[in-house]
């Protein structure tokens, strides 16, 4: 392997890293991120490092910060509102599409991501972050089986990348699920509707139930996110 095509699969692999790290909540909102420091726990070089923070960069992953490095990007109410009623019109516009054009093999795949999403449980404890990052795994594997058949990369594009982004506040509920104000709902069943009508080809209801979903999960975030948002309040009075 040539020295180019080394540096680029190192810049590769630094990338896919940290954007796991980031998506899985390994490293949190706002944590400082240090090339150095980064360099030493992936065993990566400075160069790769730096590429992969400056490509986290324009995916607005990653604040970059003049003469201080970078920062995972922090979280906000405002920003969340605003990604999540974004993601509503997408992912509707995509299952709609995706009703019209979906084949036996687009429903199988539903029904097989709906059986390993049902199969696995929600984590134990906020320390159980192994167990959350495999539902959420098989949670963004139902989700995107719903909309695959859509028939346009640029919405798909589009979907991913909200998606990603609300899997960092999805996050904050996974791991508090069991606490008052996430208001746990039987998830199973709220994926199980939305894939009933969906292979039944009723969009109306399929896209109302999916709406509904994805609602409910936006208003639990937002509760988690203004309790966290009043103790940081209190703790700076």
């Amino acid at each position: 392997m040539d020295t180019l095509t080394e540096s680029r699969s190192q810049a590769e692999r630094a990338y896919q890293r940290l954007r796991g790290e980031i998506l899985h909540g390994d490293l949190m909102p706002g944590e400082r991120l240090r090339a150095n420091d980064l360099q030493d726990r992936f065993q990566l070089g400075l160069t790769p490092i730096r590429e992969a923070l400056m490509r986290l960069s324009t995916e607005g992953l990653v604040a970059a910060e003049t003469h201080r490095g970078a920062r995972v990007t922090e979280t906000s109410l405002g920003a969340f509102t605003d990604l999540m009623a974004t993601r509503r019109e997408i992912e509707r516009l995509c299952l709609t599409k995706a009703i019209a054009l979906g084949d036996a093999a687009w429903e199988a795949e539903i029904v097989a991501a709906m059986h390993m999403l049902s199969r696995t449980p929600l984590p134990a404890s906020q320390d159980d972050r192994e167990a959350a990052t495999l539902w959420e795994d098989r949670h963004r594997r139902f989700h995107a089986a719903l909309v695959t058949a859509c028939g346009s990369d640029w919405l798909l594009r589009f979907w991913g990348t909200l998606a990603d982004h609300s899997e960092r506040y999805r996050k904050i509920r996974l791991l508090h699920h069991r606490e008052a104000p996430a208001e746990v709902r039987d998830v199973n069943s709220e994926h199980a509707a939305i894939m009933e009508a969906v292979l039944a080809r009723e969009v109306e209801r399929a896209c109302t139930l999916l709406d509904a979903h994805l609602h409910a999960t936006q208003t639990s975030v937002v509760r988690l996110l203004q309790i966290g948002l009043d103790t940081s309040e209190e703790k700076s009075r």
